[in-house]
């Protein structure tokens, strides 16, 4: 059976889509929240911020949660919490009851996540673990594409309909979950879940250099990428003229690119070392960051080419993001529900940073968010030359 057609990837695609989702789904109603809120801009993109904070806290404990009670029981409560927050975010009335569910909405929702990406590296091994961790990726990549569309057109009806999609996307997500996936860590398999308990696997984490360097360099990339997706009002509507509807001429060649790296990765394992594709990878990703950073200094924008060099950069990254992330969860294969933990939280501690910080400071023009995308590049660049599987 074709991996695209396997309800297990399919389901763990759909668990681990749900963040993108929570995100980007609402993205065009910032402008009709600001005005039915009687809120500032700022405060409406705050809320970002209000979601991705205490989302990237609890990615900490959902894998070592997982890891003591079971992957499943994990990402039953978390959905269901985010299930209710959904709800409270569609009838909120002020801007202050939009953070408080959207606080609460990422409390819940990382752990479907966190569980799907532990469970890949559970279900799977070597080459075929990348290649289904790349088709989950390829599914994952969807999601941004389809998000801000799909709110769009609820638009149509209300900014209220967008928050009651999300509970209902993730009712739909628990009940698949809970009836495909088998529970992949055995009853002789759980570690102890307590504080505790929970720092010296930590500990372990923060010792190991190679898993380090290999998360903050998987960070990086990502979160590149991610000042575009956070910056999108401004970039699409105030910088390139699109619309509220139009998100898709963003979303939609951005994740192509998304889906073309995934398969080249999906394509390249067991034929190409993981290594050569890595390398391979951070060169086509180099020359398109400079090529960027070049044509926003020295040209007027132009949506075709801005947008374009955006998703070009994308097939590099999503191309070895799969390689990196379970090279990462492969130092630590007793744990691995931790080491997707701390693994996920460093990916969703620099989307923080950018969210609340970078992006405000960025987005006063396309050069300056190519500048961005160069400076987070570069961090990522300078990290994985330091591990093993670079070096290879």
């Amino acid at each position: 059976m074709s991996l695209f057609l396997n309800p297990r990837v399919i389901t763990l695609a759909a668990l681990s889509s749900l963040a993108p989702f929570a995100i980007d789904t609402y993205l065009p109603a910032f402008h009709i929240l600001s005005n039915d809120l009687l809120a500032s801009p700022e405060a409406i993109q705050q809320s970002l911020t209000f979601y991705l904070l205490p989302y990237t806290i609890m990615l900490l404990f959902h894998g070592p949660i997982s890891d003591g009670i079971g992957r499943i029981k994990t990402m039953q409560w978390g959905l269901v919490l985010f299930f209710l927050a959904s709800f409270g975010c569609a009838f909120s009335t002020s801007v202050e009851s939009l953070w408080f569910f959207r606080a609460l909405q990422g409390i819940g929702g990382g752990a479907g996540s966190v569980v799907a990406r532990a469970m890949v590296r559970d279900l799977y091994q070597g080459a075929e673990a990348q290649r289904v961790m790349a088709t989950v990726q390829i599914l994952f990549g969807i999601a941004p594409a389809i998000a801000p569309m799909i709110g769009g057109l609820l638009l149509g009806f209300h900014w209220q309909s967008i928050f009651i999609f999300l509970a209902f996307y993730a009712a739909v997500s628990m009940f698949m979950a809970s009836k495909i996936l088998p529970e992949t860590i055995k009853n002789n398999m759980l570690v102890p879940f307590s504080l505790k308990d929970i720092i010296p696997r930590y500990k372990l984490l923060l010792n190991n250099k190679e898993f380090i360097f290999l998360i903050l360099s998987l960070s990086a990339n990502f979160s590149a990428f991610f000042i575009y997706v956070l910056a999108s009002p401004i970039f699409l509507i105030d910088h390139l003229g699109f619309t509220s509807q139009q998100f898709g001429y963003l979303f939609i060649p951005t994740v192509t690119g998304m889906m073309i790296g995934s398969f080249i990765a999906k394509r390249g394992a067991g034929r190409i070392s993981p290594s050569m594709l890595l390398r391979r990878g951070y060169y086509w990703m180099t020359c398109i960051v400079l090529l960027n950073l070049f044509f926003c200094f020295f040209f007027e924008n132009e949506a075709a080419i801005n947008i374009g060099l955006v998703a070009l950069y994308n097939i590099g990254m999503a191309a070895v993001m799969p390689i990196i992330s379970i090279a990462a969860l492969d130092q630590f294969p007793k744990i691995r529900g931790t080491a997707a933990s701390g693994q996920a939280f460093s990916q969703m501690l620099f989307s923080s940073v950018v969210a609340g910080i970078i992006v405000p400071i960025l987005w006063f023009s396309t050069f300056g968010l190519s500048l961005g995308l160069f400076i987070i590049f570069f961090i990522g660049l300078f990290t994985i030359t330091k591990t093993k599987i670079w070096n290879n």
